[in-house]
């Protein structure tokens, strides 16, 4: 049983309209758990911040001290998770953030807001 502090009963509105079901808590959570480590939230942000909205490979890997092939397995992570795309290009790997992936996350954050889950 929940109680609430004396006094506050009706004093403020709730943070979320509903409660996540089990398929969004799930889809969320795979999403949250994909950038639960500091070099894919790093990669996800440079990618997010990079001009035009998308970035090379060549350009994200000089930026950690970390070798090609531990980059490309953040990088195999946020894809698979579905935070990220890439198309190759020549020899060259471009990324963008899938906007649609950074709704559903900001939703659940945000207070009031009605997380969707990936169509």
């Amino acid at each position: 049983m929940l109680v609430e502090p004396t006094g506050t009963a009706g004093c403020s509105s709730p943070l979320a309209r509903e409660p996540l079901s089990a398929e969004q808590a799930g889809e969320l959570a795979r999403l949250f758990k994909a950038m639960g480590d500091p070099v894919r939230l790093r990669l996800l942000s440079l990618i997010a911040s990079h001009s035009g909205g998308e970035a090379c490979v060549c350009e994200l890997s000089g930026v950690f001290d970390l070798t090609g092939p531990t980059i490309s397995h953040h990088l195999k992570v946020l894809r698979e998770a579905g935070l990220i795309s890439g198309e190759r290009r020549g020899t060259w790997v471009y990324y963008r953030v899938d906007p649609d992936a950074l709704r559903r996350l900001s939703a659940v954050l945000v207070p009031g807001e009605t997380p969707v889950v990936a169509g």
